[in-house]
C-alpha cells in the first residue's frame, strides 16, 4: 500500500459505502450502539451474501496478497512433519498456522497499513456524509457500474497498486487457463497457468461453469512425468480439499483415485515389486506416496462433515476408495515378484487403517461401507484374510527352521527403505487393523466366511479368531517400532491383543466371535503344553503369556465369557473329565505361585505372568459361581503364601546409601518387590466380593492386611482393579456383615476416615468453598451433599458389625463439647447426632436440626434390623431419649390443653418411635409418614411422649384373629395320616404341604401348624439317615435353669415379643416367664454343644449376642406353650435345617471346624447367603446388577431378614409359612424364598436404584404384597435345577468325623 492514490480511496470509499447500505436495515435497527456493533462483528454468520460484498473481497484479495505465501509455507511445513498416523486434524492445523501468522512481522504491518488506509477512508466518508445520503441512490447505481468495469480486469497487473487487481475469476480466464494445461502446452505455460490456479480464490474457482473440464483437465495432467508440474496440481487438490464443499472435493477426490488406480494398472509404470522392496526416497515412489498421502488424508477428515450432504456424494468418495484398493496383479506370479497393489503404499502411510475406523464409526456411512463391500467389493476383506494367514504361515515356518532370520519389524522416523517381509508385516497390520474393527459390527460378521482361492474350505469367523489367537504366540517378539512420533508397541502379539480387547468390548462381537470352545482353546493351548512340559512349551515367551491372560482376564469378566471359562459349552464343571478353562487356568496359576514351572526359573518377567493369570483367577473367583469351582485350587493359600514370602523380602531390602553405584539397582528392585506385593494383596482383597471368598479370605489370616491395602487406595481415590466397573462398595458392605471384616475396617482407619468425612460434610463444610459462597440451605432432610457418607454408613453398620464397633460401651455424655472436637468412630456419631439429651450436646452443632435429622433417620434404619434396635435401647435407651425429647416439643396452650409442636424433628421423633415400639409386618402395623401433607391439618398423626402408643398405629385387619379352625384342623390332619413305612409318610406329608399351600395356605397356621410341625420333626429324627447332627441327652428341668440370667437383649427380646403375640392374640397373660425359661433351657441345651474358644471379637465371648428369634416365632407358632416348644427344639436340633434357621444352634459349636469357628463367620452367611448371590445372579440378573451397581450386597440384607426370622418385613402368616417351608421341604427352601422376595421386588428394587437408595428401601420398607404361597411352583423349579448343589455344600458345614 506504498501508493495510495486519490483513486484508490474513491474505489474503497465506493466499496464500503456499498456494504454499510446493504446493513442498513439492521444497524439501524439496533437499539444501541453496542449492539449495531455486535451486528458488524457477526455479520459473516448472518449475512449470506457476505463474501459477494466488493469490500469483503477486497480484504480477502488485500490478505492474500500479503501474507499468502507465508501461509502456504507454513501448512507445508506442518504437512511435512506430520505423522505417519492420524496425526493432528484439520482443526489444529488451522490454530497452529493462524497463531504463528497473527505473531508474525508481516501480520502486524499489514494490519498498520490497512488501518493507516481505513482511518483515511473513514474520514472522508464522514466528512462528506451529507453529501452522501443526498446523491445516495445515484452513487449506488455508479457502484454497480465499476464493479461490472471492473470484472475483467487483469489479474496479473504489472502495477504495484492492488486496486489493479482482479477480485473475480472469469470464466474467460478459467477457458485460457484449461487451454494452457493442454499437454501440447510448453512447460513454462503450464506451469503458469497452474500457479494461476494455486494463487486465486478457490470459491471463485469452483463456483465457474468450468469447473467439471478442469478436473477431468487435472486428472490428465496427473499423469505429466514432471514434478514441479505434479507437486502444483496436488498442491491445488490440497488447498480445494480444506476450502471447499464436499460436492467439489468429491470431485477432485474420485479423479485422484480413478488416477492411481490407472496408474496401477498401467503396465507402463515402474511400480516396485515385493523382491525389490520400497525406497521412499526414489523420485518415482515420492510422487506415488505423495498422492495416497493426499487420499489418505482427507478419507481421514471427510467423515467429520460428510453427513450434511445427500448420501450419494460419500457413495461415490467409499466407492472409488474401495475400487482402487481392491486392485490386485496377475495372482500367477511368485510373491517375490508381485508388483505392490495401492493397499500396501495405503498401508505405509496409514499402518492400523484409522480412514476405515472413522468410515465404520457413524452409522450414516457404515451401511454403505458395508454394503459396498457385501455386493462389489468383498476382495478386500478376501485379500486382508489372506495377508494374515500368509503372514501366520511364515510364523510358523521361522518357528520350525531355526536357521531362518526372523523379520525384524521395527523402525523409525528416518526410515527410507522397506523390504519385503516389512511390507508384508505392513500389510498385515493395516489387514489386522481393518478385519478387527469389521468383526466389531453384526452387518461386518455377516459378511463371513469368505472363500480364499488357494483353500478348499471357508475361512469363518471362529477360524479367523483362532487365526488371531495363534498369532499372539506363534509370531516372534520384536522391539517397539517407532512409526510415529509417539512409541507404540507394534509387535504381532500386542496388535492382536489389542484388537481382541476391543472386541471383548462388544458385547454382540464377543459372544458370536470370541466365546467360542475352538477360540478358548486356542488361547489355552500354550498353557496345555506348558503344564505338560512339551517341546512345543519353550517356544512361547512370558510376553505373549501375559499377553493371552490380559485377553482371558477381559473374557472373564463378562457373564456369558466367565461362563464358557467355568463350564464350557456343554456346561461341565468337573475336572477331571476334559477339564474346562478355569480348571486349566487355576492349575497353571497355582503351578506359577509355587514357582512349579521349570522353563520360566529365574525369569525376570516371571512376576508379571503371575500376575496376569492370577488376574484372570480374581475375574473369577470374585464372583460366587467362579468361587464354586475353584475352591479346591486353595488358590487363597497359594496367594497367601506367595504375599507373605513377598513381604518378608521387602523387608529385608538394605536401605540405600547416599553416593552408592547400587542406588539405582536396589531402588528398582525394591520398587518391583513392592509392586508384586501390593498386586498379591489386591488379589487377596478380591476374594471378599462373596461371602464365602471373605471366609477364606478370613482363613489365610491376612484380612487386615488386605483391608489396610484397600482403604490406602480407597484414600488415594485409586481404582479398585482394571476389570471392575465400581467402586469398593461391595467389599466394604461384605465385610462390614461379619464381626472379623467389621473389626479389620476400624483397625485400618476406615470407618474413622468416614466419620470425619461425614463430619466435615455436615457440620464444618467443604474446604475449597470460598468463604463468600454461601452455602445454600438443604431441603430435603439428608442433603445431597450427604447421602454418600448417610449410605456408606448403613452398609457399614449389619449388626454384626454394630456389636463389635459398640457393644458393651457406654457413650461419652461430656458436660461440653468443644467446636473443634471432631467425632471419629460410631459410638462418637450416637452420642453427637442421635442421643441429643443435653444443652451441650445441642450447642456443639452449627447445623443442629439437619445433623439432628440425619441422626434420627441413620437411627430409623438401624433399628430395622431388630438386634440394633434391642442392643442399642438396652445400652442407650434410645426410646426412653426420643419420649423425652417429644416431651420438651410440646407448648402449652390456652384451658390447660398441651399440643406439640409440628417441626422436621418431632415428624421424624414420632415415626422413629412407632417403628422401634410396634413389630408386625406391612398390614400388621402403620408407619407415619415423614412428610407433611397440604391442607388445614399437615400432620393428622397424633404424637405422644409416653407408652402405650396411640391405637391408630395397630392395623384393624390383624386384630380379627379367628381362633376357630376345628373343621380345617381336621380336615388337614385327615391329610397326614401316619403310615408304618416312615420314609413314605415323610414324602406323602411334604406332598400334602405343597398341595394345601397352593390351594388353600391359610390354614396352615395356628394350632394346624404347631401339631403339623411336631408329628413331622418327631417322625423325622426317628430315622438315623435323615438327622444331621446327633442327639444330645438334656435333662434340666425349669428349678435349675430359674435363677439363671439372660443379657439385657434377650430381656427386651421377650418384652416385644409377648407384646406382638398377645397383638397377635396367640399369648396369654404369663406367657413373659415361660418364654423365658423356654430361651434359658435353649441356651443350657445349646451350651453342652459349643467349644471352648479364646478370641478377640465381642461375639464370641461367651453367649449369643442377639435375641433367639426362631425360638420367640416358634413359641407364637406353639400358643406359649412352654413344654411343646422345648420338646420340639430338642428334635428339631439334630435336623440340618435348624443350623439355618436357628442361628444360635451353631454358635461356637464344636460341630463347626476350627478355623470356621474362630472365624465368627455364621453358615448362614457364608453357605446360605453366598448361594442367594450365585442364584441371584442367573434368575434375576437385573436386581443382581442393581445390587452391585448400589455397592450394597444381597448377603448382608438376607442375613438381616433370616436372623429375625422376617419380623417386621412378613405378615405373621407368612412368618408362619416361611418356617413350615423350610421345615417341611428342606434347607435350601430359605435360599429359594429369599431369591422370590428379590424377585417379587425387582421393580422396585430398580427404581431404588436410580434414585440410589436401594439398602434403605430394602432395610426400612416391609415386603408388601409378598406371599411365600404364590411361588411354590418357581421354588419347584428352582429345586429342580440347584438342590443337589445347595444341599451337599449346606452338608459340608460340619466337622467331618474320623
Amino acid at each position: 500500500m506504498a501508493h495510495f492514490s486519490s483513486e484508490d480511496e474513491a474505489r474503497l470509499q465506493s466499496m464500503l459505502r456499498q456494504l454499510l447500505q446493504s446493513v442498513k436495515e439492521k444497524i439501524t435497527g439496533a437499539p444501541s450502539l453496542e449492539c449495531a456493533e455486535e451486528i458488524l462483528l457477526h455479520l459473516e454468520e448472518t449475512d449470506e451474501n457476505f463474501h459477494n460484498y466488493e469490500f469483503v473481497k477486497y480484504l480477502r484479495q488485500y490478505i492474500y496478497s500479503t501474507l499468502g505465501t507465508m501461509i502456504e509455507e507454513e501448512m507445508e511445513k506442518c504437512t511435512s512433519d506430520k505423522n505417519q498416523g492420524e496425526g493432528p486434524g484439520y482443526d489444529t492445523l488451522v490454530q497452529h498456522v493462524t497463531k504463528v501468522t497473527q505473531e508474525s512481522k508481516e501480520y502486524k504491518e499489514m494490519m498498520h497499513s490497512l488501518k493507516n488506509i481505513m482511518m483515511v477512508v473513514v474520514e472522508s466518508l464522514i466528512n462528506r456524509f451529507e453529501e452522501d445520503q443526498i446523491r445516495n441512490k445515484e452513487m449506488q447505481k455508479k457502484t454497480v457500474k465499476g464493479k461490472c468495469s471492473n470484472y475483467c480486469t487483469d489479474n496479473c497487473s504489472d502495477s504495484d497498486s492492488s486496486f489493479n487487481q482482479s477480485y473475480k475469476f472469469s470464466q474467460g480466464k478459467l477457458q485460457l487457463l484449461l487451454e494452457q494445461l493442454d499437454p501440447g502446452q510448453p512447460k513454462e505455460v503450464r506451469l503458469e497457468a497452474m500457479q494461476t490456479l494455486c494463487s486465486a480464490p478457490p470459491s471463485d474457482v469452483l463456483n465457474c461453469e468450468n469447473w467439471t473440464t478442469l478436473c477431468e483437465k487435472l486428472t490428465l495432467c496427473l499423469s505429466d512425468p514432471d514434478p514441479a508440474f505434479n507437486d502444483r496440481i496436488l498442491k491445488f487438490c490440497a488447498q480445494t480439499f480444506t476450502l471447499s464443499p464436499l460436492h467439489m472435493t468429491k470431485e477432485i477426490y474420485t479423479s485422484l483415485a480413478r488416477h492411481l488406480e490407472l496408474y496401477f494398472l498401467s503396465g507402463e509404470n515402474h511400480i516396485p515389486t515385493l523382491l525389490t522392496g520400497v525406497d521412499v526416497t526414489h523420485p518415482n515412489v515420492i510422487h506415488l506416496l505423495k498422492k495416497v498421502r493426499l487420499l489418505n488424508e482427507y478419507q481421514k477428515e471427510v467423515p467429520s462433515f460428510w453427513i450434511r450432504h445427500p448420501e450419494k456424494y460419500m457413495e461415490e468418495i467409499v466407492e472409488s476408495t474401495l475400487s482402487l484398493l481392491s486392485i490386485k496383479h496377475d495372482q500367477s506370479l511368485l510373491v517375490s515378484q508381485k508388483i505392490l497393489d495401492p493397499i500396501y503404499f495405503l498401508a505405509l502411510l496409514d499402518i492400523k487403517a484409522v480412514w476405515f475406523k472413522k468410515w465404520m464409526h457413524a452409522y450414516y456411512s457404515r451401511t454403505v461401507v458395508l454394503r459396498l463391500l457385501e455386493k462389489k467389493y468383498k476382495s478386500v476383506i478376501t485379500t486382508s484374510v489372506q495377508q494374515c494367514i500368509q503372514y501366520f504361515e511364515s510364523c510358523e515356518n521361522m518357528r520350525s527352521d531355526k536357521n531362518l532370520i526372523h523379520p525384524k519389524h521395527c523402525g523409525n522416523k528416518e526410515k527410507t527403505f522397506y523390504s519385503r517381509q516389512e511390507l508384508q508385516y505392513i500389510y498385515f497390520v493395516h489387514s489386522l487393523s481393518l478385519l478387527g474393527r469389521l468383526l466389531i459390527y453384526t452387518q461386518g460378521r455377516k459378511l463371513f466366511p469368505v472363500k480364499l482361492n488357494n483353500r478348499k474350505d471357508s475361512v469363518s469367523l471362529t477360524d479367523l479368531l483362532v487365526l488371531f489367537t495363534r498369532l499372539i504366540y506363534y509370531s516372534p517378539s520384536c522391539p517397539k517400532m517407532t512409526v510415529t512420533a509417539y512409541e507404540e508397541d507394534y509387535s504381532p502379539a500386542s496388535l492382536v491383543t489389542e484388537v481382541l480387547w476391543i472386541m471383548c468390548d462388544q458385547k454382540e462381537c464377543a459372544t458370536e466371535c470370541l466365546f467360542k470352545s475352538p477360540v478358548i482353546d486356542a488361547f489355552l493351548e500354550p498353557i496345555h503344553n506348558l503344564m505338560k512340559e512339551t517341546e512345543a512349551a519353550p517356544n512361547c515367551s512370558e510376553t505373549a503369556l501375559i499377553h493371552i491372560a490380559d485377553v482371558l482376564a477381559r473374557i472373564a469378566s463378562v457373564r456369558e465369557g466367565l461362563f464358557l471359562l467355568l463350564y464350557g459349552e456343554n456346561m461341565n464343571s468337573s475336572k477331571d473329565e476334559n477339564p474346562t478353562g478355569a480348571h486349566l487356568i487355576a492349575q497353571f496359576s497355582k503351578k506359577l505361585l509355587d514357582e512349579d514351572i521349570s522353563v520360566f526359573s529365574g525369569s525376570e518377567m516371571l512376576p508379571l505372568v503371575k500376575g496376569a493369570f492370577i488376574s484372570v483367577c480374581r475375574q473369577m473367583y470374585s464372583t460366587c459361581e467362579g468361587l464354586q469351582v475353584l475352591i479346591p485350587y486353595n488358590l487363597h493359600d497359594s496367594i497367601a503364601k506367595a504375599w507373605k514370602k513377598t513381604s518378608l523380602l521387602s523387608e529385608r531390602i538394605p536401605t540405600p546409601v547416599e553416593g552408592s553405584d547400587s542406588i539405582s539397582s536396589v531402588s528398582q528392585e525394591s520398587q518391583n518387590i513392592m509392586a508384586w506385593e501390593e498386586n498379591l494383596l489386591d488379589d487377596l482383597l478380591n476374594f471378599a466380593a462373596t461371602p464365602r471368598g471373605l471366609l477364606l479370605l478370613q482363613k489365610t489370616g491376612s484380612i487386615n492386611d488386605c483391608v489396610t491395602f484397600m482403604f490406602n487406595r480407597y484414600a488415594k481415590k485409586l481404582q479398585v482393579s482394571g476389570h471392575k466397573k465400581f467402586g469398593y462398595g461391595v467389599i466394604v458392605t461384605q465385610m462390614a456383615s461379619t464381626a472379623v471384616g467389621a473389626v479389620a475396617l476400624r483397625n485400618s482407619g476406615f470407618i474413622n476416615a468416614l466419620v470425619t468425612e461425614l463430619w466435615a460434610i455436615l457440620e464444618c463444610g467443604r474446604d475449597d468453598v470460598r468463604v463468600t459462597h454461601p452455602r445454600s440451605t438443604p431441603v430435603d432432610p439428608i442433603d445431597q451433599s450427604c447421602q454418600k457418607s448417610f449410605l456408606a454408613l448403613v452398609n457399614l453398620l449389619s449388626y454384626p458389625a454394630v456389636y463389635e464397633l459398640i457393644g458393651n460401651q457406654d457413650i461419652p455424655n461430656k458436660s461440653e463439647y468443644s467446636l473443634r472436637e471432631v467425632p471419629t468412630c460410631i459410638i462418637d456419631i450416637i452420642d453427637r447426632l442421635i442421643i441429643l439429651n443435653s444443652e451441650a450436646k445441642i450447642r456443639s452443632l452449627f447445623n443442629y436440626e439437619q445433623s439432628h435429622i440425619f441422626g434420627l433417620r441413620l437411627l430409623s434404619v438401624l433399628c430395622c434390623d431388630l438386634d440394633t434396635l434391642l442392643l442399642l435401647e438396652s445400652q442407650y435407651q434410645v426410646s426412653a431419649m426420643l419420649l423425652n425429647a417429644q416431651e420438651e416439643n410440646v407448648l402449652e396452650i390456652d384451658g390447660g390443653q398441651r399440643d406439640f409442636i409440628i417441626d422436621g424433628l418431632s415428624v421424624e421423633r414420632n415415626h422413629v418411635l412407632v417403628r422401634i415400639n410396634l413389630i408386625g409386618g406391612p398390614l400388621e402395623r402403620i408407619l407415619p409418614p415423614r412428610a407433611l401433607q397440604k391442607g388445614n391439618d399437615p400432620y393428622p398423626w397424633p404424637m405422644f411422649s409416653s407408652c402405650p402408643l396411640p391405637n391408630c398405629y395397630l392395623s384393624e385387619i390383624t386384630k380379627r384373629v379367628d381362633l376357630k379352625q376345628d373343621n380345617d384342623i381336621g380336615k388337614l390332619l385327615s391329610l397326614f395320616k401316619i403310615s408304618d413305612k416312615q420314609p413314605e409318610w415323610v414324602e406323602n406329608c411334604r406332598v400334602q404341604f405343597c398341595q394345601t399351600m397352593r390351594a388353600k395356605p391359610s390354614i396352615i397356621s395356628g394350632e394346624v401348624l404347631a401339631e403339623l410341625l411336631e408329628k413331622f420333626v418327631l417322625n423325622l429324627t426317628e430315622n438315623p439317615s435323615d438327622c444331621y447332627f446327633p442327639a444330645v441327652e438334656y435333662k434340666a428341668i425349669d428349678a435349675n435353669v430359674e435363677n439363671e440370667s439372660l443379657s439385657s437383649v434377650q430381656q427386651l427380646g421377650i418384652k416385644m415379643t409377648v407384646r406382638y403375640g398377645k397383638f397377635l392374640n396367640v399369648l396369654k397373660d404369663g406367657a413373659e416367664n415361660d418364654l423365658a425359661l423356654v430361651l434359658k433351657h435353649s441356651e443350657r441345651f445349646l451350651k453342652q454343644q459349643q467349644a471352648a474358644i479364646k478370641s478377640s471379637l465381642r461375639c464370641l465371648q461367651g453367649r449369643y449376642s442377639g435375641h433367639d428369634w426362631f425360638v420367640s416365632s416358634l413359641f407364637l407358632i406353639m400358643l406359649g406353650d412352654k413344654e411343646k416348644t422345648l420338646i420340639f427344639l430338642q428334635k428339631f436340633s439334630r435336623l440340618l435345617t435348624s443350623a439355618f434357621l436357628w442361628l444360635p444352634r451353631l454358635h461356637i459349636s464344636k460341630y463347626l471346624p476350627t478355623d470356621i469357628l474362630e472365624s465368627g463367620i455364621h453358615p448362614i452367611y457364608f453357605c446360605g447367603a453366598h448361594y442367594i448371590e450365585m442364584l441371584l445372579k442367573t434368575e434375576v440378573p437385573l436386581v443382581f446388577s442393581a445390587f452391585h451397581m448400589s455397592g450394597f450386597t444381597p448377603s448382608q440384607i438376607c442375613q438381616q431378614w433370616i436372623t429375625q426370622c422376617f419380623w417386621n418385613y412378613l405378615d405373621w402368616i407368612e412368618i408362619c409359612h416361611y418356617i413350615a417351608t423350610c421345615v417341611f421341604l428342606g434347607p435350601d427352601y430359605q435360599i429359594y424364598i429369599c431369591i422370590c422376595i428379590l424377585k417379587h421386588l425387582q421393580q422396585d428394587i430398580l427404581k431404588h436404584t436410580q434414585s440410589q437408595d436401594l439398602q434403605v428401601f430394602l432395610k426400612e420398607k416391609a415386603l408388601h404384597g409378598f406371599r411365600v404361597s404364590d411361588y411354590f411352583e418357581y421354588m419347584e423349579n428352582l429345586e429342580q435345577n440347584y438342590r443337589p448343589m445347595l444341599l451337599q455344600d449346606m452338608k459340608s458345614i460340619r466337622v467331618q468325623s474320623t
